[in-house]
């Protein structure tokens, strides 16, 4: 076997009830959340019991989903399934710095809550949406996107990128997509994200990380970015800006799994509540052996396949 390579979850993958069942049959799990709790009032309640529309809210999705994340990574270490290198798709990569050793796993929490309350507040500011865009060619759809001054954000696949911008301009996208007959599907996300619209809150993150209120760490595992679908670099300067500078620009997923691929990496492990990275993979990595763990059946079937002895 070559290396193995967790990828954690991005928003919009939350649903009510996700790593229940981790919380009731994994005691790191009920350890971890109980820390996450302390810091962050109500978040279980949230977690196994919310609505779809309270999970909708950024505040709220990205310390869940963290937790569904760091969950799995939890799980799959119980039954001696570890990671050589690991990646997270945008709010993903929260986890996984935790994961690969830059933060421990309160640290990186609160750095989450602070991430979503920032990105909420922008917003809430600046009305907008998130629509992943199915067979147009990149160059076709960067100009009809520079017309109606939205973003091409996320480079998920061949064959699939989300568009991000501001509610009515995101409207007129919709129309001109339907016009050309492309498919488009609106996100479970609440805002213009990974845009310069999200400039003030990559800026306050950047702020608050820098203030002493948590600490950085030299990575124990490779750790790729978004922002550069490359290693993070050692130096905790350049870990920080690459890190909140993530929030305003596009997430390079394709190319980060390419690039995993081309290191070595021949099995892939989706961590988190949804199934959309490992389609992902898929599409770019042939042949790849790939998996994904969302609760303990999904644990149980990976382990066997992979031959592990749970």
């Amino acid at each position: 076997m070559g290396k193995i390579a967790f990828l954690f979850d991005g928003q919009g993958s939350q649903y009510p009830g996700m790593a229940k069942d981790f919380y009731e049959n994994i005691h790191a799990v009920r350890d971890a959340f109980g820390v996450a709790e302390a810091i962050r009032g109500g978040t279980l309640e949230q977690l196994f019991f919310g609505t779809e529309e309270e999970l909708k809210r950024t505040d709220n999705a990205q310390p869940c989903l963290f937790l569904a994340d760091i969950a799995v990574s939890l799980a799959l270490s119980t039954v001696g399934i570890k990671p050589d290198v690991v990646a997270g798709f945008s709010l993903g990569e929260v986890p996984a710095l935790a994961v690969a050793g830059l933060m421990k796993i309160p640290d990186a929490f609160k750095t989450v809550c602070m991430r979503g309350n920032l990105m909420q507040d922008v917003a809430e500011k600046e009305k907008g949406c998130m629509i992943a865009v199915m067979g147009m060619d990149r160059d076709e759809l960067a100009g009809l996107c520079e017309q109606l001054n939205v973003y091409p954000v996320n480079y998920n696949c061949p064959g699939q990128i989300v568009v991000s911008g501001k509610k009515e301009r995101m409207e007129q996208l919709k129309r001109r997509l339907e016009k050309r007959n492309v498919r488009a599907v609106e996100l479970a996300v609440g805002g213009p994200f990974h845009t310069p619209y999200m400039e003030a809150a990559a800026s306050g993150l950047r702020k608050w990380m820098n203030s002493g209120k948590v600490m950085i760490h030299q990575p124990e595992l490779i750790l790729y970015s978004n922002r550069t679908a490359m290693p993070y670099e050692s130096d905790k300067e350049k870990i920080v800006n690459t890190f909140t500078e993530q929030m305003m620009y596009p997430v390079k997923w394709e190319d980060t799994l390419l690039h995993m691929a081309e290191a070595g990496v021949d099995t892939f492990i989706e961590c988190g509540p949804g199934k959309v990275l490992s389609g992902f993979v898929k599409r770019t990595i042939k042949g790849a052996k790939n998996y994904y763990v969302c609760d303990m059946e999904s644990l149980k079937r990976t382990v066997k396949e992979l031959g592990t002895v749970c």
